[in-house]
């Protein structure tokens, strides 16, 4: 039988305003986007989640609007976040996978001073990204967690690209453990000119070999780590100065490692087919992965409390629009059951997959009197709309024109359409995408989603699915519907350009007839 056990308290209508009126009357609202790595659909308590206790993230979507049809830019990290920070979808932003810069990856991972670089494709500077058009627009920027848009020393480091403070994962390789030998910042208030790197020195005495004791005597927790920094940094903050904090924690993902407290000792004993999990290359051997997963989030969800009751404390509540989602859906890897728990959502597919549940994903909104509380919305939007939404939100007018790159020209993209106005209860203005994008090279992936019609393509050949009668994406009726393939083949072939970087080319795209 499977139960549930939550031992951490809960933190203790609709505006009416047209969007020129908002920005004319309002003060710019502070913005907090709360971002997780690899939470499923079906994670949560509000998304039908029984089994794992998530009461802080439940309350914001019943203070808040719940998202039905909201997507990720990708079914991986990198690209994902790269269409939430540039704007683009992935047939057209620079990063489009997980390229990872070491000098050789044959050197055991972790150990502090291997490697001369670390992290991922950087982000391309000849397009503006989200934290620099805050910042450009009066925002103190703080990042806080994964980054993967860039390495250490790269053109696109957090110091060069809008964020004013940062503190996490340069790296998102390393970020799949959470006792790590070191961790980067940027902090000017500390004296820091650049993205530096820290040694985590209590955890650099022990080992980190991928069987060692000594790995369980660490006792420096990335997750409580960075947290602390997110809150430490918002206690600065001030009403007379708008903020845009990125906090981008890495629970759920991957190892299922973390501290041995209350939040996990309430589920060790509350799955009865709970397993243990031997230990595989990076991955250290954990004991009932069930408890350790259902924990995980249970404490991601704590954060969110705490979150939301340091804006209650400093008196920013109720001019502070705050947003959680996930990077993409569930992974299996550490350990990590995602049948076990429901996690797909009822959706097929899990991370690495252009199916529904690789890339729909939890998307909750809050801001107390402007967005409307209890609202369950199906407005279908992705990742690359947060940008035009923010725009809109903090009165940027035209920011295509004021934002382009001027040498570039239409080459450089912007494929993302303001929600804003669905977020203020005036759907009545709500734009709808005439269609939805994606593209992963690494699976050999293509999708479409057009109304409630959903190409994919795997290696070249086309699946045709219907998702207002089949959401779970079992009937390809590909075969029954060729003209409406033609169609949504022709949005890949409009859609779709070479990558300058070689590695995101790997796809297989259909026949244009």
């Amino acid at each position: 039988m499977k139960s549930i056990i939550y031992t951490r308290a809960l933190f203790s209508g609709m505006a009416g305003l047209s969007l020129s009126v908002f920005g004319q009357q309002a003060a710019k609202p502070n913005i907090i986007f709360i971002l997780c790595d690899d939470m499923g659909y079906g994670d949560l308590g509000c998304y039908g989640q029984p089994y794992i206790a998530t009461p802080n993230i439940d309350r914001m979507a019943a203070e808040g609007m719940r998202f039905t049809q909201a997507y990720a830019g990708s079914p991986v990290s990198a690209p994902s976040r790269a269409t939430l920070m540039t704007g683009q979808h992935t047939g057209h932003t620079h990063v489009r996978g997980n390229k990872e810069y070491w000098t050789d990856r044959s050197v055991q991972y972790g150990v502090c001073t291997e490697y001369r670089v670390t992290g991922q494709e950087p982000y391309t500077t000849d397009h503006r990204i989200l934290p620099e058009i805050m910042k450009d627009n009066g925002y103190t920027t703080g990042m806080f967690g994964k980054w993967a848009g860039g390495y250490e020393g790269s053109r696109s480091t957090p110091d060069k690209r809008g964020v004013d403070e940062y503190y996490g994962y340069i790296c998102q390789y390393m970020a799949h453990k959470y006792y790590p030998n070191f961790l980067n910042r940027y902090s000017p208030r500390r004296g820091d000119t650049e993205t530096i790197r820290l040694e985590l020195t209590q955890n650099t005495q022990y080992s980190d070999g991928a069987t060692a004791d000594d790995y369980r005597n660490r006792t420096q927790y990335s997750g409580d780590l960075i947290h602390r920094e997110a809150l430490d940094w918002l206690d600065l903050q001030t009403p007379d100065r708008p903020f845009y904090g990125f906090f981008t924690y890495t629970l759920p993902h991957a190892e299922l490692y973390q501290p041995n407290d209350s939040i996990l000792q309430a589920y060790e004993n509350m799955f009865c087919d709970d397993k243990d999990f031997a230990g595989v290359g990076r991955y250290h051997a954990t004991k009932r992965v069930h408890a350790q997963f259902a924990a995980m989030i249970t404490r991601l969800d704590a954060y969110v409390g705490e979150i939301l009751a340091k804006l209650k404390e400093k008196g920013l509540d109720e001019n502070t629009l705050v947003i959680f989602s996930s990077d993409n859906g569930p992974h299996e890897e550490g350990g990590a059951d995602p049948t076990f728990f429901g996690r797909d959502g009822k959706l097929k597919g899990l991370k690495r997959s252009c199916h529904e549940g690789g890339i729909r994903v939890p998307f909750i909104v809050r801001w107390p009197g402007k967005v409307g509380a209890g609202v369950v919305n199906d407005h279908q939007l992705a990742f690359y709309d947060i940008m035009p939404t923010f725009c809109d939100l903090i009165g940027v007018d035209n920011y295509v024109e004021r934002y382009r790159n001027a040498t570039l020209g239409e080459a450089d993209y912007f494929d993302g359409i303001s929600f804003a106005p669905t977020l203020l209860g005036q759907e009545a203005q709500q734009q709808d995408h005439d269609y939805l994008y994606w593209e992963f090279h690494e699976t050999n992936q293509l999708a479409v989603r057009k109304g409630d019609w959903k190409l994919i393509v795997k290696s070249g050949n086309c699946e045709l699915y219907n998702l207002a009668d089949d959401l779970h994406e079992d009937h390809n009726v590909a075969a029954q519907y060729p003209d409406k393939v033609k169609e949504l083949k022709q949005v890949i072939k409009e859609q779709h350009t070479t990558s300058p970087v070689a590695q995101f080319n790997n796809l297989t795209l259909p026949s244009f007839d």
